[in-house]
């Protein structure tokens, strides 16, 4: 299939010059060797691809984003597919001084700070295809504070141990979002917003970072649900279905819920793959994350004592 009619649906995004000049851009890219300069593609460009051409067009400002959402919705989506979205954050080693947004970075690789160049990314997950499609990257800023929940670096007052006097309940729902949350939560609107004629995802999906309430609060403000990682001590039960006792009020919790004992009733699937056997649970859990929408969990647990490992999310 020729380039000219894979970007046909984009069109509407491009005029007629830009058009041209991305055709011209992409067959050379998809053709060249070794180092990929601008002045490289210019030489491995037919007609219309001249040095000052390649770089008119990468000096201008171009909708990256939409154009993007145009061929992953076109060509790589079905119209019966499950899509997710899916974020994540990434870091490139770099050295120097004068490029702009060079900080400090977590990278799991090194498993520490580097100094690099931080972006965020959210993409389209097919799950008929079992793929992710970026559609959107966005560099951070390295003097923005990425904590989630700025109210646990807070330090108690006073030497008096729980909670303080005359404190009253809060609504776990109220919270206020930190920049880096609206810094995210503004990237999904724009997300749901270029593909809202095609497609509209649920869910969203994050590591374990987004394991919390101002997390959860934060996709659910999008219309999203969220799919993420608790930590390995994170308390949560069954809903009380006890006898009410007649005084006091009514009981929320009930019996506390042991990741290394489930219940057999909440099995729903199990199989076995490379003598790994893997369950699947699903139950009703509360915790300190009760919001309207639904944040989904998962666990793992192996079992080194049984020749048949096991593997229970």
């Amino acid at each position: 299939m020729k380039i000219s009619t894979l970007f046909s649906v984009i069109k509407p995004v491009l005029n007629n010059t830009l058009m041209n000049q991305l055709t011209v851009v992409t067959e050379s890219l998809l053709t060249m060797t070794g180092r990929i300069t601008m002045l490289g593609i210019s030489r491995w460009s037919d007609k219309g691809g001249s040095y000052r051409t390649i770089q008119r067009f990468f000096h201008s400002a171009i909708p990256w984003c939409s154009i993007q959402s145009a061929l992953i919705q076109h060509h790589l989506l079905d119209s019966d597919d499950v899509i997710l979205f899916a974020g994540d954050e990434t870091t490139v080693t770099k050295s120097g001084k004068a490029t702009y947004g060079l900080g400090r970075f977590f990278s799991s690789i090194y498993n520490r700070s580097i100094p690099g160049l931080g972006f965020f990314s959210i993409s389209l997950v097919s799950v008929k295809r079992e793929k992710a499609y970026p559609i959107l990257m966005s560099q951070l800023d390295p003097k923005m504070e990425r904590n989630v929940n700025p109210q646990k670096s807070e330090k108690k007052k006073g030497n008096c141990p729980g909670r303080p006097k005359g404190s009253k309940n809060k609504n776990r729902r109220d919270i206020e979002l930190t920049p880096y949350l609206k810094f995210i939560q503004d990237h999904i609107k724009s997300v749901q917003s270029l593909v809202a004629d095609k497609t509209t995802p649920q869910y969203f999906v994050y590591d374990g970072a987004f394991g919390n309430n101002p997390c959860l609060q934060m996709v659910s403000q999008c219309g999203l649900d969220l799919i993420s990682k608790l930590n390995c001590n994170s308390a949560l039960y069954f809903p009380f279905d006890g006898e009410y006792s007649g005084r006091g009020p009514y009981p929320k919790y009930g019996e506390k819920i042991n990741y290394s004992n489930l219940p057999e009733h909440c099995l729903v699937d199990s199989s076995v793959e490379n003598k790994i056997r893997s369950n699947i649970y699903r139950a009703v859990m509360c915790g300190v994350c009760q919001a309207s929408c639904r944040l989904l969990l998962y666990f793992v647990l192996i079992s080194p004592h049984n020749p048949l490992m096991t593997s229970d999310g």
